[in-house]
């Protein structure tokens, strides 16, 4: 009989470390393995998971979560990565300044 040994796939967080919590239940629960979290890391270990296979579950967790118009999965040297979207800094500036309401008074 063959021993498997566990792999142990890990996720970065990135700036999302405030959903470490969230994701490791997350992944325990539709996974059913084994999550442990350090730092801004999340460490899986599986036998027969594979890093594309995490990768969606990973991505599905932000797109549950209402992240993905912030945040963007990807798979980086067998590291599963939640990069952080540039242009979204931009966007909420915008949103921010808006433009008064008009005060001119129309005569007709």
């Amino acid at each position: 009989m063959l021993l498997r040994r566990k792999r142990k796939l890990r996720v970065d967080l990135g700036e999302l470390e405030d959903e470490k919590e969230s994701l490791s239940s997350f992944l325990r629960s539709r996974l059913k393995v084994d999550v442990t979290s350090s730092g801004n890391k999340v460490v899986v270990d599986s036998e027969d998971l594979s890093l594309n296979e995490l990768k969606r579950m990973v991505n599905k967790f932000v797109y549950h979560r209402n992240l993905m118009n912030k945040y963007w999965v990807a798979l980086e040297g067998g590291v599963v990565k939640i990069n952080k979207l540039k242009h979204t800094e931009k966007r909420e500036k915008q949103k921010k300044k808006g433009t008064p309401p008009s005060t001119v008074k129309h005569g007709w």
